[in-house]
């Protein structure tokens, strides 16, 4: 074998070396960064924020006056019975694994209507006529599980929880100035409707022991 055959035969040999030390390297890195990211980050970061927020970590339940967890503060439900505050209306059907708006335009006929309907079942639900309704309550939210309501909202439907409950009005009034939300510099003032609900059920018990 001649001297250019050997340069040529040692120059491959090294080529593959470099390309098999590179594959070598990168499959090291992979590993590395896989267990990195993928174990140690997720393991640390759970760790920390539920040190750190346990509340929320959890999910930010919310409990009844027995302990008995009926829901979360960051998600809105759908109540029905006249004991109990309303919400918005939901394009997701208040499901918080199918967080959803309706995506249709003001412009839209099917939500014009679905909002002039609802104005009237409100309107007569409440006593009062149509232009008296705060917006939220015919709007729904771009998340569909929006679980707060404007103080006006609330406001709104006192009376009607007032004499399902058969209590006096000016009783509703102060549970919903104690459940006020965002009340400093930062937002607008809300209301959530669940925490508010419970803390009724809590100080006057409805005559059903199930949330409806």
């Amino acid at each position: 074998m001649n001297m250019d055959m050997k340069s040529h035969v040692a120059s491959s040999d090294e080529a593959q070396q470099t390309v098999k030390a590179s594959w070598q390297h990168a499959l090291r890195f992979m590993g590395v960064m896989a267990v990195l990211l993928g174990l140690v980050y997720p393991l640390v970061t759970t760790t920390v924020g539920g040190w750190l927020f346990p509340e929320q970590a959890q999910g930010s339940l919310v409990r009844d006056g027995g302990g008995r967890i009926v829901g979360s503060y960051l998600v809105s439900q759908t109540f029905v019975s006249d004991k109990y505050f309303i919400g918005r209306p939901s394009a997701a059907g208040n499901d918080a694994g199918g967080v959803s708006g309706s995506n249709l335009a003001p412009s839209n006929k099917a939500l014009r209507e679905r909002a002039q309907a609802d104005a009237e079942a409100i309107a007569e639900r409440e006593g009062v006529s149509v232009d008296q309704i705060p917006v939220d309550l015919i709007t729904a939210s771009g998340s569909g599980v929006d679980p707060h309501i404007s103080p006006a909202a609330a406001e709104l439907q006192a009376s009607r929880v007032a004499q399902a409950r058969e209590i006096d009005e000016a009783s509703v009034i102060e549970m919903i100035d104690k459940a006020l939300e965002n009340t400093g510099w930062l937002g607008s003032p809300v209301v959530n409707v669940l925490r508010l609900n419970v803390s009724l059920d809590e100080r006057f018990p409805a005559s059903t022991t199930a949330m409806e």
